[in-house]
């Protein structure tokens, strides 16, 4: 990976939400909160209609309005408007893989510390969802390279990440095919700040991983099982060139708030994956020994190649990965006519 100009001149354009300033025009996701809190998203067009059983209104009426404003139905019914956020969008996005929650992309940002300037490696891409958050923290003179195996989930990142952003991302480069393959080719040892693997297997890329991390560079995987983290946290250990590995799971419960009616609700959003770090240590260091003892029966053997299905992931059928390609073909057609999208995406 190579760094960018520091000189580089600033783009005519800004990007993600600077773009979303002003009047709310043609072609923009709007997403509409009834007084009950559900909510709505919407793709304002001149000739377009918001219908509800609880009344509706022509999207003229709200294009061309300042963002926050409020809109009444004939029935007396109010909505409020306002641009999706980056998380509203991802929740809401077209999809072929599933996304990484925006409460787990917080923690990756955070966790991995992805500052403005870093050199980052994403391995497996999926629907975009990290990619976005990714981008948005190393910004336009960072480096971020994601790794996809599927070229039509690939091309589905690309179209939501594009959709997002009004158009292509300079500090983004996407390339499909294996990591153990990419990488070597696309950065040079030590060359890498941070890489966070959100696959199947990430123990099977520790040692590409290692050659391309800086000393210091963290290393983040996103696991779905605790026999994925255990696999990984033991895998990392035996390469004796990374920091001993931290594991956390994270967990979001709203409260309601209605006067002195102040409780948890009665959802949650519960289990999403397993988050581990560790650090690059310096090439020849030993990393300290470990004190405590494993209790007996802790290792068993080798298991054999790992597959979703004994994961209990549910395979992503080629019709949905069809229709949603072309959900996003259709959609970029629509914002390029819209202005909202430059050409040479």
């Amino acid at each position: 990976m190579t760094d960018t100009d520091p000189a580089a001149p600033e783009p005519d354009e800004p990007l993600g939400p600077a773009r979303r300033r002003g009047a709310l025009r043609a072609g923009e996701r709007v997403q509409l909160t009834d007084s009950k809190g559900r909510m709505h998203t919407i793709l304002l067009e001149e000739t377009g209609h918001f219908h509800t059983h609880r009344g509706s209104f022509r999207h003229t009426e709200l294009i061309g309005r300042p963002e926050g404003s409020v809109i009444t139905t004939p029935g007396g019914y109010e909505f409020l408007a306002l641009r999706p956020l980056l998380s509203d969008f991802v929740l809401s996005m077209p999809r072929g893989a599933a996304v990484v929650y925006p409460k787990d992309a917080g923690q990756i940002v955070q966790m991995a510390d992805i500052y403005p300037g870093a050199r980052v490696v994403e391995a497996g891409v999926g629907s975009g969802a990290l990619s976005m958050s990714l981008l948005s923290a190393v910004g336009e003179r960072g480096r971020l390279l994601s790794v996809e195996r599927r070229e039509d989930f690939a091309d589905i990142a690309r179209g939501n990440v594009e959709s997002w952003f009004g158009g292509a991302h300079p500090a983004w480069d996407v390339q499909v095919g294996d990591l153990a393959d990419v990488l070597p080719r696309a950065a040079g040892p030590g060359s890498v700040d941070r890489v966070v693997l959100d696959m199947l297997a990430p123990w099977e890329n520790l040692e590409v991983v290692a050659e391309a991390l800086a000393p210091g560079g963290v290393l983040l995987a996103y696991v779905a099982t605790a026999t994925q983290l255990s696999r990984t946290a033991e895998d990392l250990r035996a390469t004796e060139q990374f920091t001993e590995p931290r594991a956390w799971e994270s967990m979001v419960r709203d409260w309601h708030l209605e006067g002195l009616a102040v409780r948890p609700e009665h959802r949650m959003i519960g289990h999403t994956g397993f988050l581990i770090t560790t650090r690059r240590l310096a090439p020849g260091a030993v990393p300290p020994r470990r004190k405590r003892r494993p209790a007996k029966g802790a290792y068993p053997a080798p298991e054999e190649e790992w597959t979703p299905e004994e994961l209990g992931e549910r395979p992503v059928s080629d019709k949905k990965v069809r229709r949603v390609r072309r959900d996003i073909e259709r959609r970029t057609r629509t914002e390029t006519d819209l202005g909202l999208r430059t050409e040479e995406t």
